[in-house]
């Protein structure tokens, strides 16, 4: 709501500034309200244009969120929002671009019916009643408008949720468009179609010019046809009085030469110059970063085709709850896809690895050149036959929200399904010591459909189990499995891990029962919620976040968001 009232506020401060300015007069009256809307709607294309890149440049967000440049936590949250605020530019940009271009398409009929004789430097049609159309596919601020509007258009339309969910692909080539449409856009601001007076002082708009009102009206014969004198705007002397005309109407006053117009320079340059270049070194950082391949070490097949892939890269460093892309030129030449981080590498192993849910084509393909055999889905097993792996190529680590976890004295941690993937990695770290963070209790929940689920991370869960009761803190971390489906439940996971047994529910978790029991026992803290899961767990933890209650006690609400 904020952003859109700044945006409206913007559009309509430039309205008036084109509206009532003397230095647009004159262009003004040939294009009316047309001439307001477009720059007004222009000038608010310019800044979402300029800060729609910000959000995209992740390794300065990680930086930012990680090197404590930042030191509020309320401050860092923020950047949690990038993806939003990004979503938040690009609407802005399509509602306003329709404002634009309805504008201009106006302007280039008032160009064609209002050509102006008499000022010929601000015509952009060549002559009176040309088709607009030629303003439109004949020129290049028109044309290169036109190429914008249809770029943007299959940007906005891929963007859907509905696209992006069954094919993915269309949305990630799509969107690789807005090079094309920022190159586009610096060739569409140097038409210098709409132009400004420059000399206001000597020509006040509207005022008596008469050398040209009388030459025009006057048949001057050729025996005295010489230049007559300039008149000047100079004051009546102390002795005479002023004509009574000159004093009330301003429109009398005089002139002493003809208009003088200029085109604007384009100010978009100045705009989006900087975040476009801090957008394109980034991204060569990260391809010179990301242009060696990774060595993968093991890949191990889990239940409900998950896939864990382990690896190693040299100088590789990464903070739990982070993730990285993924690229293998094999499955796709251009594509990358985002996945977490379920291990991280230590000082004293360098091994870090992903578990990728196998849903869609690119990560059908990418198990199939991984396993030797595509069934093999059903044993937790690493692969010890030597066969060789196709390249990967990693970029990252990228920040999430989840870095904050261990920053909390006591976090809340819910995750559905192959949600739980972040926190495998704040798992890991508190499996190698949790002393030296401020994180000193630990309400982990995870939902799943079937049991065979929970084997994902079920050895993991059961060592930290058996560390913190070795370390006399069995408080330390509190875990709580749900299986929201009982088809299967025979399958109980068994006597290896008796540690879960007595933390398996069958249904879903009583979600405000569950927040008073946290409130009462964390009177008056601050707990952080963290939820990697569906949009539905995430709407109640967030509305319950927000909710006051009698212990004082304060939920601050995160959410897993990929940028």
């Amino acid at each position: 709501f904020f952003w859109l009232s700044l945006n409206v506020w913007l559009f309509w401060k430039t309205f008036l500034l084109y509206y009532q300015g003397l230095q647009y007069y004159y262009l003004h009256q040939m294009l009316g309200l047309g001439l307001c809307v477009s720059r007004a709607s222009a000038s608010v294309l310019n800044l979402n244009c300029c800060l729609v890149l910000l959000p995209m440049c992740r390794v300065l967000l990680a930086f930012l969120r990680g090197s404590q440049k930042v030191a509020s936590r309320k401050t860092r949250r923020l950047l949690d929002k990038s993806k939003t605020f990004h979503v938040t530019c690009g609407v802005t940009i399509c509602i306003f671009s329709v404002l634009h271009v309805a504008a201009h398409l106006v302007n280039a009929l008032n160009f064609s019916e209002n050509y102006n004789e008499d000022f010929l430097a601000l015509n952009a049609a060549n002559y009176r009643g040309e088709d607009p159309r030629k303003l439109l596919f004949a020129t290049v601020p028109g044309l290169t408008g036109v190429i914008m509007v249809l770029v943007l258009f299959l940007m906005c339309t891929a963007s859907t949720y509905a696209i992006r969910v069954s094919n993915y692909d269309i949305f990630w080539y799509t969107h690789n468009l807005f090079f094309v449409f920022y190159m586009l856009l610096m060739l569409h601001v140097s038409g210098g179609v709409l132009k400004y007076q420059t000399n206001l002082e000597e020509h006040p708009p509207g005022c008596f010019n008469p050398n040209k009102t009388l030459l025009q009206n006057m048949t001057v014969p050729k025996a005295f046809e010489e230049p007559f004198p300039d008149y000047t705007t100079e004051p009546f002397p102390e002795d005479l009085p002023v004509p009574e005309p000159f004093v009330q109407n301003s429109f009398m006053r005089i002139c002493s030469e003809e208009p003088k117009f200029q085109s604007h320079f384009p100010e978009t340059w100045f705009w989006i110059s900087g975040p476009l270049c801090l957008y394109c070194v980034e991204r060569l950082y990260r391809y010179i970063r990301s242009n060696k391949p990774v060595t993968i070490t093991s890949v191990i097949s889990h239940p409900s085709n998950v896939l864990e892939v382990r690896m190693v890269k040299e100088d590789f460093k990464a903070r739990p709850g982070q993730y990285v892309t993924l690229h293998c030129p094999r499955v796709s030449a251009l594509e990358s896809h985002p996945f977490t981080l379920t291990m991280c590498p230590t000082d004293t192993k360098a091994t870090f690895g992903v578990h990728l849910k196998v849903v869609g084509d690119w990560t059908e393909r990418f198990r199939d050149l991984l396993l030797l055999h595509s069934n093999q889905d059903t044993e937790i097993l690493p692969i010890f036959q030597q066969r060789r792996y196709p390249k990967l190529y990693v970029d990252g680590p990228f920040g999430s929200p989840f870095e904050e976890s261990l920053n909390y004295e006591v976090s809340l941690c819910v995750a559905g399904g192959i949600g739980v993937t972040p926190f495998a990695s704040v798992l890991n770290t508190l499996l190698d010591g949790w002393k030296c963070y401020t994180l000193r209790r630990l309400y982990f929940i995870w939902v799943c459909r079937d049991i065979e689920s929970f084997r994902w991370f079920a050895d993991l869960l059961c060592m930290l189990h058996n560390k913190l009761w070795q370390e006399n803190r069995p408080d330390y971390i509190n875990i709580q499995l749900y299986l929201s489906q009982t088809d299967g439940i025979q399958k109980i996971i068994g006597e290896k891990y008796q540690a879960l047994n007595s933390r398996l529910f069958i249904g879903r978790p009583q979600w405000k029962l569950l927040f008073d029991e946290i409130a009462k026992c964390n009177w008056r803290k601050t707990v952080g919620v963290f939820c990697c899961g569906p949009n539905k767990i995430s709407k109640i933890l967030h509305k319950l976040s927000n909710s006051s209650n009698s212990y004082g006690t304060r939920f601050e609400y995160n959410k897993e968001s990929f940028s």
